[in-house]
This record gives structure tokens, C-alpha cells and sequence, in this order.
């Protein structure tokens, strides 16, 4: 263990960068993790405890350093001495009056990192990004790493993990020798309130209308252990595309309510409706205080048809993807144990 690569992880209380952890520890690796000083890791080990009877003896592998990504001088400390970085930390909303805060995190944050690394001169870094800097195309053709990416009915959270990537691959013009994985919507346990994981929270409760649109999904363990296989490879200087399968979101709805054992939603929510939706709950949230998971943009994103390629991924580490329907039945059990244990 005394030839370890020192590891660093930043967004570690995220819903990724939990299950990145749970995941180097398992295999016994020491790691850092980078935390902000308001960043509570109680869910982060609450989500060691669901994959493991003894997650305290992997959660002192963590050593927990608090820092920012928005802060210079808190990188320059932390990244002294490493060889890996794992850069998971963001923001991610579809709130367009977050619009400043998100282009702040996301694109500067990761520019300080690329700086840094550039540097420190870290050996690795994986970066996190998203299938929403790739393009999007229509008539049901396969997006893959090479689609040519538009900016037209983006969100504000897409554009900004865009510009975050260009900041990747100017560093590796540079000299950084750095990955790029662009996840699809990650399916997994977290907060059930925020995220893909609030799916399982909003169908518990009732979810009546369904969308016509599909898109791409992958268990939230299958990135993780992308990331490390990557991480631990010889590939350099390229994107790849992380995910299991295209699957309808009525399919989707449909195993989720399964899995949970509630009524599946009946009532198509098409276009028209969507599009009614989003403005009346955005139009309820100024009453209540509180923000709508449901904006102009996703509400567009779900009733569009979107699929994506893993062949690559596949390729170039051989991974074994998880069905999405088993990843939903997973999740669901450890929902339905944490309800009743707060029931």
C-alpha cells in the first residue's frame, strides 16, 4: 500500500462522487476528498452503509480536507503531493436563474482545476461531464462522442458543462494528460429529493402523467467504476460516453412504479401540456418559495426522442452495464427500507 497513486476526489458528497469513493476504498485505496466548509458527508456515508455492513472501516480511507474549487489558494494546498484527480464537483440545475452561480462553479471551477493540476503536474485527471454537451439529434438517430454539439433548447446547465469541458481540453492542449466521460442521467440511491433520485420520492407520492420522450440511462455504480477503469488505463485525451441503455421514460415510469409497488402513471403529458406544466408550477413556486423540478427545458427534453452510443466506452474498457431496470430495482429496495425506517 506504500506505492499507492495519491487520490484526490472533489464533489464527494455528490451523488457520482459518493459512490466514486465507496468504490476506491473497496479495493482498499487511501483517498482525499475535497469538501466545502457548509458540506455535510453524512449522506456519503449514509450511502457506504447501503452497499456494506462495514463501511466504517472503508470510510476511514477518506481523508476529508475542506476546500473550494472556487478557492485558488484551498486547490493549490490540497493538490500538493497528487498523482489522481477525479473532478466530480458541480452543479447541477435547470433553474435558469441560477444561470450565474452554475457558469461560476461549473466552468470556472473547473478552469482553477485544470490550472492547478497543470501546475502541480498530476499525473490523471477524469473529468465528469454530461450527454448534454453532445449534440442532439432528431429522427432517432444514435448521438455519439462525435456529434456535433448546438447550442439551440440547451439549458443553462448544459451549456455551462460545456464550456467546463472546453476548459478539459484546453488543458490537455496544454499538457495535462486528462479523460472525459459523459454520463447519461444517472440512475441511483442519494437524496431522494434532489436529482435523478427524487424520480423514486415524486413516483412514491403519486406521479400521474407520463412523457413520450426516451433518452439514455446508467447506474450510478457502472460510472464509478468506468472513472476508475479509465482512471487506471493508458487512455488519454479523449471523451467516451457512459451509459446502459435508451429506454422511453414511460418504460422507465413504468419499472420504477414496479419496483416501488405503486399505481403507474395513466395520462400522457405530451408537448401542449408540458409546456402548460412547466409555466404553472414555476408560477406556483413564487408563492410557495420553492423551485419546481419541472422547467421549460426539461419539460422539452422529455418529450424528445434521444439515443446514445456506447460503443466506445464498451471498447475501450470492456465494462459490463448494468440493466437499467435492475439499477431502478436496486434503488428502489433501498428507498423503500429507508422509508420504513423513517416511518
Amino acid at each position: 500500500m506504500e506505492n499507492q497513486m495519491k487520490v484526490l476526489v472533489t464533489g464527494g458528497t455528490g451523488l457520482v462522487g459518493s459512490h466514486l469513493l465507496y468504490h476506491l476504498t473497496l479495493s482498499g485505496q487511501r483517498v482525499i476528498a475535497l469538501k466545502r466548509a457548509s458540506s455535510s458527508t453524512e449522506l456519503t456515508h449514509k450511502i457506504f452503509s447501503w452497499y456494506t455492513p462495514f463501511s466504517d472501516k472503508q470510510w476511514k480511507l477518506i481523508q476529508w480536507i475542506e476546500g473550494d474549487i472556487m478557492d485558488i489558494p484551498s486547490l493549490q494546498d490540497a493538490f500538493e503531493g497528487i498523482d489522481q484527480i477525479y473532478h466530480a464537483a458541480a452543479i447541477v440545475s435547470f433553474q435558469g436563474q441560477n444561470k450565474s452561480t452554475i457558469e461560476q462553479v461549473n466552468i470556472t471551477g473547473t478552469a482553477n482545476v485544470v490550472n492547478i493540476a497543470l501546475e502541480k503536474r498530476i499525473k490523471k485527471l477524469v473529468y465528469v461531464s454530461s450527454i448534454g454537451t453532445l449534440g442532439r439529434v432528431q429522427n432517432k438517430e444514435v448521438v455519439s462522442e462525435t456529434t456535433y454539439w448546438s447550442n439551440k433548447k440547451t439549458s443553462v446547465y448544459s451549456k455551462s458543462k460545456y464550456e467546463a469541458e472546453q476548459e478539459v481540453w484546453r488543458g490537455m492542449a496544454e499538457g495535462l494528460t486528462a479523460v472525459i466521460i459523459n454520463p447519461s442521467i444517472i440512475i441511483g440511491p442519494g437524496n431522494w429529493n434532489q436529482g435523478s433520485p427524487q424520480l423514486f420520492e415524486t413516483m412514491w407520492k403519486g406521479l400521474k402523467f407520463f412523457t413520450t420522450g426516451s433518452n439514455g440511462f446508467v447506474g450510478v455504480n457502472d460510472v464509478a467504476k468506468v472513472m476508475i477503469l479509465l482512471m487506471n488505463s493508458d487512455l488519454q485525451g479523449e471523451r467516451y460516453i457512459v451509459s446502459s441503455e435508451n429506454v422511453p421514460y414511460q418504460q422507465l415510469f413504468n419499472w420504477i412504479a414496479g419496483a416501488l409497488q405503486v399505481q403507474r402513471p395513466k395520462y400522457k403529458a405530451g408537448k401542449f401540456l408540458s409546456a402548460i406544466s412547466w409555466r404553472v408550477l414555476a408560477l406556483a413556486g413564487l408563492f410557495t418559495g420553492t423551485k419546481s423540478s419541472i422547467t421549460r427545458e426539461t419539460a422539452h427534453t422529455a418529450n424528445q426522442q434521444y439515443r446514445y452510443s456506447n460503443a466506445k466506452i464498451i471498447a475501450a474498457t470492456g465494462i459490463r452495464f448494468m440493466p437499467v431496470k435492475e439499477c431502478i430495482e436496486h434503488t428502489a429496495g433501498i428507498f423503500l427500507d429507508e422509508h420504513r425506517k423513517t416511518n
